[in-house]
């Protein structure tokens, strides 16, 4: 086993050489193998032992293993204990999940603070294995039957080659000591049934399974790889614009495309939604209508669909005076410039000249509500803001961000769109107000 790891540090895995790699050590089989094997090779690892205090005193046992192993080899070691039950409840996950977030979460910070270069883990080729069947059992894409993948960012998974036999001949040959996990045994975990139960007879129905399972991944990865390029082509014909903010995708095209359902998902599974089926009821919606991921919103609008980050809405209220020359909107990347003149301003774009006469200070810059109404610029009469936004067909994201200048809680100027007519100047104006925005650029 060693002679074949060296070989794929060689090969696979030689960036790691000249690298400063942070080593996950539970105590099992699997990461004390992991780590004798990085020793005998010489590379630059540390340890990191994460405690997450489910097993009692077993939990303590294994601590102790992985402490005095690495007293002996003169290795740098890290320790973590975690209240995993209780950040479980908090988080409402499973304790695994919980587990889960909790160790990757830690080892990222390690990375950053310590400036390790990887995140060693021993993941081997049973693990796959288990993944695969737990992931077929549960339904699941093509994504879901690829497998463990041996490089994630900075996370390297070097044992996923080797067996479970060929890892537990190792240790015993090269007299390793470790715990075994107690947990393992219980077979109320669906991981512990296949791994006791379920494998044991595909293996002794053929002898090769492991090699033709690792075929077959081999497969699908690379049809994955071809569906991903694919996609790439499908995203330019459907995506009609992309933004800092929002991605605007053509229903239509969507639409026009063979089974939508299987491209809807591709095109938005990475952004965490779900409900595939509302989505697609989506796309016949009227204009407005949304659904929410725990991280992104795609809203129906007229023939798109706009997806956008989760936000929380920026509350703007601030009060301006005749004094103010430059005013920040924190939230909108805005900043407003104030000036009072009693010569013409020339007149620019993003910009507005009012009466002076006609304000009454302190205006009011603020948010706009159902129910506003202002008397537009270049129309008769009062439009309520709620209707002149849908004449001028902003989307719901357009609207939530309209900030509107007020005076005396009336609408003077809907910023960056339109004045109202009671307060622009005019020929007998002498005093003037000119407010222009003069950023516009992100938070």
């Amino acid at each position: 086993m060693l002679k074949t790891f060296q070989s794929l540090l060689h090969g696979n895995f030689s960036f790691l050489k000249e690298s400063r790699l942070l080593v996950a050590v539970s105590g099992g089989l699997d990461s004390m193998v992991l780590v004798d094997l990085c020793l005998k090779l010489d590379l630059n690892i540390y340890l990191a032992h994460c405690n997450f205090n489910l097993r009692g005193n077993e939990s303590n046992e294994n601590e102790d293993l992985v402490k005095t192993y690495a007293k002996t080899h003169s290795i740098k070691l890290f320790t973590n204990r975690f209240d995993t039950n209780g950040y479980a409840n908090s988080t409402k996950q499973s304790t695994q999940m919980a587990a889960r977030q909790l160790r990757y979460d830690w080892f990222e910070s390690l990375k950053e603070q310590q400036r390790f270069d990887f995140v060693l883990t021993a993941h081997h080729a049973d693990d796959n294995l288990e993944t695969f069947l737990i992931n077929l059992s549960r339904g699941t894409g093509l994504e879901g039957l690829t497998g463990i993948p041996v490089i994630n960012g900075s996370i390297v998974r070097p044992l996923l080659q080797f067996t479970r036999h060929e890892i537990l001949d190792f240790a015993t040959t090269e007299n390793l000591k470790w715990h075994e996990d107690s947990s393992n045994k219980k077979m109320i975990y669906l991981r512990n049934n296949l791994r006791h139960s379920i494998i044991p007879l595909l293996k002794d129905t053929n002898p090769s399974f492991m090699d033709s399972f690792y075929k077959t991944q081999k497969y699908l990865n690379e049809s994955q790889s071809v569906l991903e390029d694919y996609i790439l082509e499908i995203k330019d014909r459907v995506i009609v614009s992309v933004s800092e903010d929002q991605i605007l995708y053509d229903i239509n095209k969507i639409l026009a495309l063979n089974n939508p359902k299987a491209y809807i998902y591709l095109l938005l599974k990475s952004y965490g939604f779900t409900e595939w089926s509302e989505i697609m009821t989506l796309l016949e919606a009227q204009s407005g209508k949304q659904i929410s991921s725990p991280s992104h919103r795609l809203i129906k609008n007229r023939t798109n669909l706009i997806l956008c980050k989760i936000k929380a809405q920026s509350e703007v209220n601030i009060s301006i005076q005749n004094s103010h020359k430059l005013i920040k909107i924190p939230g909108h990347g805005i900043v407003l410039q104030i000036d009072s003149t009693n010569v013409v301003p020339e007149i620019l774009p993003e910009s507005v000249i009012l009466d002076l006469k006609t304000l009454k200070f302190p205006l009011t810059l603020r948010n706009w509500n159902e129910g506003d109404y202002f008397y537009p610029s270049g129309m008769k009469g009062k439009k309520k803001l709620s209707k002149f936004f849908k004449d001028q067909k902003l989307s719901l994201v357009e609207k939530e961000n309209v900030l509107i200048l007020c005076s005396n809680d009336q609408v003077v100027w809907v910023l960056g769109m339109r004045t109202d007519n009671r307060f622009i100047s005019s020929k007998k104006t002498i005093n003037f107000l000119k407010i222009s925005i003069i950023n516009n650029a992100s938070n």
